[in-house]
């Protein structure tokens, strides 16, 4: 007998026992900030949907636990209830040790073992109980089901009601939605009148309902992300075959590229050994005729170096002395020492002269966002009336008025004079050679080329009545000259000769070079169109690229021949810069790159290639130097 009253004593406890969210005996109690309990692993699959946030709602009051690094294993386990749940496994026999128990009939007083539990009334109720739920009329709307289902599992019976802690005799069967508590008949009229109220009974279906179609929504989204997720696998393997694809296609182009270069490769090693051949035939005919010069000297002197030609005949004493003659002549012929040395220096001024290295270009992916970003804005000291590139990273900047004179500025912003030259003679723009040599102009007809040290080296008279000289060096180191005029003067790298004079068809003011000798012009804000040409050096022009009215163009050519032109926009100053292939003399469009926030000086401007990705642009007092990002 006092076992079965520990046991009925431990199957009411147990409700207290339950885990809110399993619905269960608790397993590993853990407790939240709020002071709401429940199972660690039940907490550890709600945290599973909000591994987003550093902290836990509480799923009954809403309040917030905060989670540290490893979540819900840091939290405290409940000692309390831990402690209660060890009594009640020990009394029942474990966990489930509830469910081995008949519950008793709680709609009589008899307190028999219950049979079957009615859904509609929501009691247990025995064998006598059972009979009116299955004769009555009153009752044929009822939902009888077995207590044996119940204890097995087969069905769920919910929460049996409890009794009103403050009115003791009334059952908690009704919901307030509002509070979010169970609560009796009485205390809704009491206490809960105003508020959202729902039948116990109405509120678990409801909730069953809304617990089910959240389940039928659960399964179409996971149905709807394993499909996604198996999309996102055949696009894949859609990337890695598109990328295979480009793989194969660098790979082909690189092997096309490898036999075209073998193939160079070859005729230059046949052409060389040619070369080999024919110097070595000229050096065997100049052998050749030494030897044979020897052996006729050799002769001579066998012949007339004789002990018998004081006893000679008369004719034979002419002979002689003619043969001495002509051994004297050839005596005084003067030895060929030079032709050797001749044939040498040609051998040895073949040169090779680098194919364009676009023709190594592989290709570019398509798909990229060419484009420029301004490195450094640097205000300039006084009006910039010429630049040129002084080194990779840094150009040379010439002033005019005041603050005449000239200054290198690098990328970083350092700035310092450049003293190579006087430093008190007004200068209109600058050239820079390789060798470290300067020419600068000094009016509209004449410029000085200055050596390393500062020595003058040559003056350079310009004819013409075109606006001042402005310079530039070809990649060979030539010296270009423009004067605003319809000619563009090429002068050797001493400025001793001038070797080329080009016709322009329009009046050039800036000029640069190829790499194959191609001269190209741009007639800035002379002329309005302003035109960009290419020429060779006979004066033959492609067809001019041509601006909108007062647009003016500034071309620059870069060390792999290619050339950025600048459009200036005069009435709504701004800056558009292009990028050109050469297609013979014709310039072909590749890139035109994002806008730039510039400001514009004034009208003249200058655009320098100081690399292949980075550009020197001027105007005013503003110099701007921009990274190319193709």
């Amino acid at each position: 007998m006092a076992e079965k009253i520990e046991i009925e004593k431990a199957f009411s406890s147990s409700q207290d026992l339950i885990c809110p969210l399993c619905l269960d005996i608790f397993d590993e109690p853990t407790i939240l900030t709020c002071g709401h309990t429940f199972c660690r692993k039940c907490l550890k699959k709600y945290d599973l949907t909000h591994q987003d946030i550093d902290h836990m709602v509480c799923p009954l009051c809403r309040e917030i636990t905060k989670l540290s690094a490893n979540r819900v294993d840091d939290l405290r386990l409940n000692v309390s209830i831990n402690g209660c749940v060890d009594d009640y496994n020990a009394k029942c026999g474990g966990m489930n040790g509830v469910l081995e128990l008949r519950p008793k009939c709680t709609a009589c007083k008899l307190q028999q073992d219950a049979v079957s539990f009615c859904r509609t009334c929501n009691n247990y109720i025995c064998d006598k109980c059972l009979q009116p739920h299955q004769y009555m009329i009153m009752f044929e709307d009822h939902e009888i089901i077995s207590v044996e289902d119940v204890i097995e599992g087969k069905v769920s019976i919910g929460h049996q009601f409890e009794k009103c802690s403050i009115h003791k005799q009334e059952n908690k069967d009704m919901f307030c939605d509002d509070c979010k508590v169970r609560v009796c008949l009485r205390c809704v009229v009491v206490g809960h009148k105003v508020h959202n109220i729902k039948n116990q009974s109405d509120f678990e279906h409801e909730l069953r309902r809304k617990v089910t179609a959240l389940a039928q929504q659960c399964a179409a989204k996971k149905a709807e992300m394993e499909k996604n997720i198996q999309n996102i696998e055949l696009q894949r393997h859609e990337v890695h075959t598109a990328m295979q694809k480009l793989l194969d296609d660098v790979s082909q182009a690189y092997s096309i590229k490898v036999k075209e270069l073998e193939g160079n490769l070859q005729d230059l090693i046949e052409q060389i050994n040619e070369l080999k051949r024919s110097f070595e035939d000229d050096l065997n005919i100049l052998k050749s005729k030494e030897r044979q010069r020897i052996k006729s000297i050799c002769s001579s002197i066998t012949l007339v170096d004789n002990d018998r030609l004081g006893h000679l005949e008369t004719d034979s004493l002419s002979a002689h002395n003619l043969i001495c003659d002509e051994l004297g002549a050839m005596l005084k012929e003067v030895t060929d020492r030079t032709t050797a040395e001749v044939i040498t220096k040609k051998a040895q001024e073949k040169r090779l002269n680098p194919g364009d290295k676009s023709c190594l270009d592989l290709g570019c992916i398509s798909g990229s966002d060419p484009k420029l970003e301004i490195m450094k804005c640097i205000d300039l000291r006084g009006q910039i009336i010429g630049m040129t590139a002084y080194t990779h990273t840094s150009v040379a900047i010439v002033y005019g008025g005041n603050a005449r004179g000239i200054d290198i500025i690098d990328t970083a912003g350092g700035t310092e004079r450049y003293t190579n030259i006087p430093h008190d003679v007004g200068y209109e723009d600058i050239g820079i050679q390789r060798d470290g040599a300067s020419c600068v102009s000094t009016g509209r007809t004449e410029a000085h080329v200055y050596s390393p040290d500062g020595s003058r080296k040559a003056t350079i008279n310009v004819s013409g009545t075109g606006y001042y000289l402005t310079l530039n060096r070809s990649p060979s180191n030539e010296i270009l000259i423009a004067n605003a005029a319809n000619k563009v003067y090429i002068y050797d790298p001493t400025g001793s000769t001038l070797k080329h004079t080009v016709p322009t068809k329009h009046r050039t003011w800036q000029v640069s070079s190829t790499r194959l000798g191609l001269i190209v012009t741009s007639s800035c804000y002379f002329t309005n169109p302003s035109v960009v040409t290419v020429y060779d050096r006979d004066g033959n022009a492609g067809e001019s690229l041509q601006a909108p009215q007062d647009v003016y163009l500034y071309a620059a050519v870069d060390e792999q021949d290619r050339v950025y032109i600048a459009s200036v926009d005069k009435k709504n100053r701004k800056v558009v810069i292009r990028l050109y292939d050469l297609d013979g003399l014709n310039l072909k469009e590749r890139i035109e790159f994002n806008a730039l926030d510039m400001t514009l000086g004034w009208d003249w401007c200058y655009l320098v290639s100081l690399s292949p990705d980075l550009l020197a642009f001027a105007s005013g007092k503003k110099l701007y130097f921009i990274k190319v990002l193709l």
